[in-house]
């Protein structure tokens, strides 16, 4: 496949080493190439099969509405823009285009996922809760986005809106703990991330998964298929 990477940041900067890996074509844009969505014509879109964007919440919004007016399909890992869901939900919907978006791409943050919404049990059972979140001081988004869907995954299992807390600290890659706690014992659940490729190498193989598709797709739905 022909793929354009958005985003030359760490991950970004990762995700076209591995699907370069996978034997993809790649050509990536920072943001300085790209203000405001401005590369992304429909000219310069001609020959791309998925756009893969890590870039960052201020700008996700733009290159998501270029890349459906260019009929691209795209795979976005950028976090911090899930309060417009519903209406980019629509946008892509009415254009017959294909859009993956995630909380996470890690395949091991996906079956961490099921592991929390199968604990929140304890909370129907004089259990009380948290939600804890590290990741390094570069990140421009608090609570992370796989904080937020960790909540929500609670919430819809058990009903409780759990607390998040947040830390920003060195390089930490990312770290998430959710804390079950009772007057007879705890339970401690957590994912660290060891690098960043786990989530290249999901996003990749999340762009394969959609090239040739259309319709509004969450990564937690159909990573299995992977």
């Amino acid at each position: 496949m022909k793929l354009l990477v958005l985003g030359r940041g760490k991950t970004g900067s990762l995700v076209a080493e591995v699907a370069r890996e996978r034997k993809h074509e790649v050509q990536a844009l920072s943001s300085a190439d790209n203000e405001r969505a401005s590369a992304l014509t429909p000219a310069r879109l001609s020959n791309i099969d998925v756009v893969i964007d890590f870039t960052s919440p201020h700008a996700v919004l733009e290159n998501i509405a270029a890349c459906v007016s260019a009929k691209k399909n795209v795979v976005v890992g950028t976090t911090g823009w899930h309060r417009d869901l519903a209406r980019i939900r629509e946008m892509v919907e009415k254009s017959g285009t294909g859009l993956l978006y995630a909380a996470n791409f890690s395949l091991g943050v996906n079956l961490f996922f099921e592991t929390v919404r199968t604990a929140a049990a304890a909370l129907q059972h004089d259990y009380f809760g948290q939600i804890v979140e590290r990741h390094h001081v570069h990140k421009k988004d608090a609570p992370s986005g796989t904080a937020m869907a960790l909540q929500g995954i609670i919430k819809e299992a058990s009903g409780a809106d759990l607390e998040i807390v947040s830390f920003r600290e060195g390089e930490v890659v990312g770290m998430h703990e959710v804390v079950f706690d009772s007057t007879a014992d705890s339970i401690y659940l957590c994912h660290d991330a060891k690098s960043r490729r786990g989530f290249a190498e999901g996003a990749v193989r999340g762009a394969e998964w959609l090239a040739g598709k259309s319709g509004f797709f969450n990564f937690k739905e159909i990573w299995r298929e992977l």
